[in-house]
């Protein structure tokens, strides 16, 4: 896959508002393969979670007392769209929407950056009835580490989308139908 290069990232948050990244996580793909992922934990603002958030990520205030502020990760996760300003999220209305309303929290610039879909592809590639990161990822039988957990969910989203694009025999510039702009 020669010349397939993205960044798949995820989002766990802290409370039902976008804006309230506690963990974010990034797959770097070069030319078709994986070649690093990571995560930080996030400190949202006020350190404040609801009980179903803790639930279904397992991140606490304790986790994340500590951890840097979305603008210091961000400026992180920059430097790597540098070479790259193209992410692909699973269910990218939601992660787009965090990076979004995280800018605009902290009165950060948007930046010019392409993104894609996975679960879009997903509905319009298959005809399974359940579409989520976790389910794709058995059907074909793509390993993950922990679901709900921002660089493995970021892998997997990569490893996926890979998937997908290998079914749909096309590269970025065909995958229209499934991408955006931030």
């Amino acid at each position: 896959m020669q010349g397939i290069n993205f960044i798949a990232i995820d989002f766990e948050t802290a409370t039902g508002k976008r804006a309230s990244i506690c963990e974010a996580g990034i797959c770097v793909v070069r030319n078709g393969e994986i070649v690093e992922t990571r995560s930080w934990l996030v400190r949202p603002q006020g350190n404040s979670y609801s009980y179903w958030n803790m639930q279904i990520h397992g991140i606490r205030p304790n986790d994340t007392v500590n951890s840097p502020e979305f603008p210091e990760v961000w400026a992180e996760i920059c430097e790597y769209l540098k070479d790259t300003p193209v992410l692909v999220a699973h269910n990218a209305a939601f992660d787009i929407g965090c990076i979004r309303h995280s800018l605009e929290l902290y009165g950060m610039e948007k930046p010019d950056i392409t993104y894609y879909c996975s679960l879009r592809a997903a509905r319009r590639l298959y005809n399974f009835g359940c579409n989520s990161l976790d389910y794709l990822c058995d059907q074909f039988k793509i390993s993950y580490g922990q679901h709900h957990r921002a660089g493995d969910d970021a892998e997997m989203c990569a490893r996926l989308f890979l998937r997908e694009l290998k079914d749909a025999g096309c590269g970025l510039e065909e995958m229209g139908y499934c991408n955006g702009i931030l």
